[in-house]
């Protein structure tokens, strides 16, 4: 699988973008896809991930603010990311896996990754 994540870029906080994670490959559909995130100087962390089935899961720090959807005919998975904050601001990855439920989180657990895309939030 190869992914390619794009809709980075500059934005106010309290604004708004959209992510977008195009993937190749006729296994999309049964990928848990994930959004993960680093900032400057920190490691990597998770934001969100929306397994086969659909089911979502966020990181608390984002919960309310984005929401992660895929589409599995189009292949491609999304992350609309609204009010945002200048602590949004990092390199963001999509990943493709097939995580167990309880290491969800867990980069490691992810097989195959995008090549990040830059969101800047300035305050």
């Amino acid at each position: 699988v190869q992914l390619q994540a794009s809709g980075g870029g500059l934005v106010q906080a309290g604004g708004s973008l959209r992510l977008s994670c195009a993937a190749s490959g006729r296994t999309f559909r049964s990928y848990t896809m994930g959004w993960f995130r680093q900032a400057p100087g920190k490691e990597r962390e998770f934001v969100a991930a929306i397994r086969s089935v659909g089911t979502t899961y966020y990181a608390d720090s984002v919960k309310g603010r984005f929401t992660i959807s895929r589409d599995n005919a189009k292949n491609t998975v999304s992350l609309k990311m609204d009010s945002l904050k200048a602590e949004d601001t990092a390199v963001y990855f999509c990943a493709a896996g097939a995580p167990p439920l309880s290491h969800l989180t867990i980069g490691m657990m992810y097989g195959y990754w995008g090549q990040g895309t830059l969101v800047t939030v300035s305050s």
